[in-house]
């Protein structure tokens, strides 16, 4: 006989799922008796650090993040993460479970289930099962979901006592060979268009987000901007970086304020983006969203995306096919090429360092494999000072939800081991899932994590400058000692005593085994 247990961990097997991440409850305690010894189980204290290191672990290996969580109360205690894996358009797969079917009703189970209702918006679908032997199609058709275009969370709630009820083997047999394909070419009508618009532009410039931060986006990128002499922008509040930060071609990072975007492309005529939302705005502004007369062509994975766009020609299908079929169809040009960026020095006096020293300092140590997790938000708009050299390299929370960063470096370690991890995180940051270095201990993940402390709520004090609203002490959060905490999660810690001393720490060196942790202050 096959069990609902049997064929779900099959069907997980034959998707490629190569671990599990959780933090279970009760209802969940029936899923994890079958857990097969190829599928390891990482476990997390807290849900919002389960969330960010499925997510992680999902970026950094390609495969389909699988998370284990309780029900209402353990989904909601990572709705915050999940923002974050929506707006990435991560594939994860949440499985929650539900009490026994003989306890609840069935128009209960189907209609009451608040787990469902809680996640809901965030998620590109939701489902549980009218009968046992269904959990294997659902989980099947979750699997499909969650790594089809636009690629995003999906959940999945299975009652307690279906795992060890018997499945229908022949329809099970079929589930095991079915597959699908599902990412979206681009036209090449539009696509000609946009070619077009680029040929003919006086001054046009390349704008590129997350969805080209894969090994053909990153390349195509490169030979389009050298082919076409074209500036490259980073788009607003990106959750990777798609461009190697020190190629002639690069400029910046957009800010994520309307007026300052605009003020940003001022010059340009053509404006050409891809993978990228148009645009993530976060300052409040009165301005206009691009200077006038200026076009605006580009290409999404997401028809949400594009239809919410205010403005544009946009385009649905893969990003980084796409770019690099206008790589190959553009000549190269003689129009001149963009101006180089320089990058300003950074004071580096101490013993309180500037956001500028404490990066320039990190890059100086780092090799260009390093994949770096970052959530310290006073360098949101200066991380291009760190040397980017190759995709998949910096990871960030892409809804701006904290408490991501810490675990992600966790879950990007054990995604990719064969490359270092890097973790920058502020002070505040930090505390919302400190329990993720416990996991970091456990699994022996060897991040190096680099905590900048300004004992301050600093982006909200920035926000109130910005809103000219009082200051005041409530944004303060000093008090903490970060090395202490570290320290009894079970990783070696200690507080820099220069900048050298950071990027000393930072340097690949001899390969770690175990994770651990600098801070650094920060002015």
């Amino acid at each position: 006989m096959v069990t609902v247990s049997d064929a779900f961990y099959a069907i997980l097997q034959r998707h490629g799922v190569g671990a599990v991440f959780g933090n279970p409850g009760s209802n969940e305690l029936s899923f994890l008796t079958g857990l097969p010894p190829g599928i390891p189980y990482y476990l997390a204290l807290q849900e919002g650090a389960a969330i960010g290191m499925a997510d992680a672990y999902a970026q950094a290996s390609g495969t389909i993040g699988f998370l284990n969580l309780h029900a209402a109360s353990g989904t909601g205690n990572a709705m915050g993460g999940l923002t974050n894996t929506a707006a990435c358009h991560t594939s994860v797969v949440i499985m929650a479970g539900q009490q026994a079917r003989r306890y609840v009703p069935v128009d209960a189970m189907l209609t009451n289930n608040e787990a469902i209702k809680l996640c809901d918006p965030l998620v590109k679908w939701a489902g549980e099962p009218l009968r046992p032997e269904d959990v294997p199609v659902l989980l099947s058709r979750a699997l499909m979901l969650a790594d089809s275009a636009p690629r995003g969370p999906v959940y999945l709630s299975v009652p307690l006592d279906d795992w060890d009820k018997p499945v229908d083997e022949a329809a099970f047999s079929q589930l095991l060979n079915r597959s699908s394909s599902a990412a979206p070419v681009a036209h090449q009508a539009p696509l000609d268009e946009l070619t077009d618009a680029l040929r003919t532009a006086a001054s046009p410039a390349l704008v590129l987000g997350p969805g080209v931060d894969t090994e053909p986006g990153f390349t195509s990128a490169i030979a389009l901007a050298e082919r076409a002499n074209l500036p490259v922008y980073i788009a607003p509040s990106p959750p990777r970086s798609p461009f190697p930060t020190r190629h002639p071609c690069y400029q910046r990072q957009l800010p994520s304020a309307v007026g300052a975007l605009a003020d940003a492309l001022s010059g340009h005529d053509v404006i050409v983006t891809f993978g990228a939302p148009v645009f993530r705005y976060h300052a409040p502004s009165d301005a206009d969203y691009l200077p006038p007369g200026v076009r605006l062509l580009g290409v999404t994975d997401d028809p949400d995306e594009a239809a919410r766009a205010p403005i544009g020609r946009l385009i649905v299908g893969d990003p980084s096919d796409a770019l690099a079929r206008v790589a190959q169809a553009i000549d190269r040009t003689d129009r001149p090429k963009p101006p180089v960026r320089t990058v300003p020095e950074a004071d580096t006096s101490g013993p309180k360092y500037t956001a500028e020293a404490i990066l320039d300092a990190v890059d100086r140590g780092k090799s260009d494999d390093a994949m770096i997790a970052l959530e310290w938000t006073s360098a949101d708009l200066i991380r291009d000072r760190l040397t980017i050299t190759r995709p998949h390299s910096l990871f960030y929370c892409a809804s701006g939800g904290l408490g991501w960063g810490l675990p992600a470096a966790v879950g990007l370690g054990l995604g990719c081991p064969d490359r270092p991890v890097l973790a920058l995180i502020g002070d505040g940051a930090m505390q919302y899932t400190p329990s993720a270095l416990w996991s970091a201990v456990r699994y022996r993940v060897p991040a190096t994590f680099v905590v900048c402390t300004n004992t301050k709520y600093r982006a909200l004090q920035e926000f109130s400058e910005l809103l000219h609203v009082p200051g005041g002490d409530y944004l303060d959060i000093s008090g903490i000692d970060v090395v202490k905490v570290a320290e009894g999660y079970g990783v070696a810690a200690h507080r820099a005593e220069s900048l050298d001393d950071v990027t000393e720490f930072v340097s690949p060196g001899e390969r770690e085994q175990m994770p651990r942790l600098i801070e650094v202050l920060q002015r």
